[in-house]
């Protein structure tokens, strides 16, 4: 393997930077709409406790959404450095969702955050309520339209290819954003950063929870936590079972990819393996825990349904593309440990952010006939970065298991990369966005805990009349 492979080096680069973009992007997702939520309450009930926990959970989205903003500039600039082949193939299909996220994230987006941040004392008080759901709700766009765009990559549509065959070309923007791939995988994906946010909340108030601080305005967020995973993880799965029957009828080798399933099956053939020892191929498997009949259920609803195996997808797309076959040596399958075992790490992890959250909800519970043992608060925080990591490699799976496209039968991966630039540039950058980025991580990662343990504005003593902003000096612009 070389090293200093010019395709090797950019497919890292974009990866990592990719997932280091993805830390934020469910947060600011997420907690945009918890904070709209919580000001909502102290909008309705004039219960100053809301109002602290809007503040307070409010710094946390701002800090994650700047870092964010500022992580994810460099996904553009990397399309002009090391993907120059595929920039000029996807471009006239891309520029327009593109400009219009731009529009949603830099100016609509960013400017109704803006007038949340310094409208406390400025603005009427319904008017600034409005703000951050706006915000929020252009937030939702803008994630909608970049999933839109992930899903020419996954699905083609609504484009022509040029005469000379040098590019693809819109001509149906409505087929574009309305995509069978976006329309199932955006909803996957906002309940997926639902998962992490309430993931955060519920982390943050265990840690008050367990040294008996903020107990009056945790406990509430804490139950909205708890509540908040089992509810987002139900629309996960959901709209995951709609994203799997969509996958299977336009990308059917990655669910064969999913489950490592060389041959075609049927019915109780078709069977899901939660655990493997060795290849789960039925060649070299040495030990493997399987549930008849559930691949077939997952893939098509049906239990006698049948399922496309790696070989037979393989052979039926050597015979479609012999020119690309010859590229890739007649293999148009991902690397299979990866989509395997990723598949099952975000299924196990967010079954296992939920349970945690059902266990949670039953400690806590009103009639509960003793204290909650302090390692269940240390456990409970551990919520946070499991949601995360499912959600991360729910990513990996997404995109490894396209491979070797990066526009699914339109273009290869190895066709994308810039012809021009050689590796050694190439690594030059990639060492410097990862030392960069592991700095900024440091720097979040404090930023968000030294929040976190600072925790809300204590509340105003019994009979006191400030319950809510009176002065520029007691709103949150000082603190922002």
């Amino acid at each position: 393997m070389d090293l200093l492979d010019p395709l090797l080096l950019a497919r890292w680069q974009f990866g990592l930077t990719t997932l280091y973009h993805f830390l934020f992007v469910p947060l600011t997702l997420g907690m945009s709409v918890t904070v709209a939520i919580f000001q909502t309450v102290w909008y309705r009930t004039g219960d100053v406790k809301w109002l602290h926990l809007t503040r307070f959970f409010g710094k946390i989205f701002l800090i994650n959404f700047a870092m964010g903003v500022v992580t994810g500039i460099v996904q553009e600039f990397q399309f002009g450095m090391n993907w120059s082949s595929y920039s000029r193939f996807v471009g006239d299909v891309f520029g327009a969702p593109l400009a219009f996220e731009g529009l949603m994230a830099f100016f609509f987006e960013a400017t109704f955050i803006g007038l949340w941040i310094f409208g406390w004392d400025k603005l009427p008080k319904g008017l600034h309520l409005a703000s951050i759901w706006i915000a929020s709700i252009g937030a939702l766009l803008s994630a909608y339209i970049i999933i839109a765009a992930n899903a020419f990559m996954q699905n083609p549509v609504g484009y022509q290819m040029a005469e000379d065959g040098s590019r693809a070309e819109m001509n149906d923007f409505l087929a574009v954003v309305t995509n069978p791939i976006a329309l199932a995988a955006f909803p996957h994906t906002i309940f997926a950063a639902f998962m992490f946010s309430s993931g955060v909340v519920i982390a943050a108030a265990a840690w008050h929870m367990a040294r008996k601080r903020n107990i009056e305005m945790m406990r509430p967020a804490l139950k909205f936590g708890l509540w908040g995973m089992i509810i987002a993880f139900a629309g996960t799965f959901l709209a995951g079972d709609q994203l799997g029957l969509v996958m299977v009828s336009t990308q059917p080798m990655k669910m064969a990819a999913a489950e490592a399933l060389y041959n075609s099956a049927c019915g109780a053939n078709a069977s899901f393996s939660i655990f493997s020892i060795g290849t789960p191929d039925g060649t070299g498997e040495i030990w493997s825990i399987r549930v008849p009949y559930l691949l077939s259920l997952l893939s098509t609803h049906t239990l006698d349904g049948c399922v496309e195996g790696i070989n037979d997808l393989n052979a039926q797309y050597a015979a479609q593309w012999p020119d690309l076959a010859a590229q890739v040596d007649g293999v148009f399958n991902p690397v299979l440990w990866i989509t395997y075992w990723s598949f099952r790490w975000m299924m196990g992890l967010g079954f296992l952010a939920t349970f945690i959250a059902i266990v949670g909800l039953w400690l806590t519970r009103k009639n509960a006939k003793r204290d909650v043992p302090r390692w269940a608060w240390s456990v409970a925080i551990w919520t946070a970065p499991i949601a995360l990591v499912a959600s991360l490699v729910g990513w990996v799976f997404t995109e490894m298991g396209r491979q070797p496209w990066i526009v699914f039968s339109l273009m290869l991966t190895e066709d994308g990369v810039s012809p021009s630039v050689p590796g050694w540039s190439v690594l030059i950058s990639l060492v410097a966005f990862t030392a960069i980025y592991a700095s900024l991580a440091v720097v979040e990662f404090g930023l968000i805990l030294k929040t976190v343990h600072k925790g809300p504005d204590p509340l105003p003593e019994p009979g006191s009349t400030d319950a809510e902003p009176t002065s520029r000096e007691d709103t949150p612009t000082t603190v922002y």
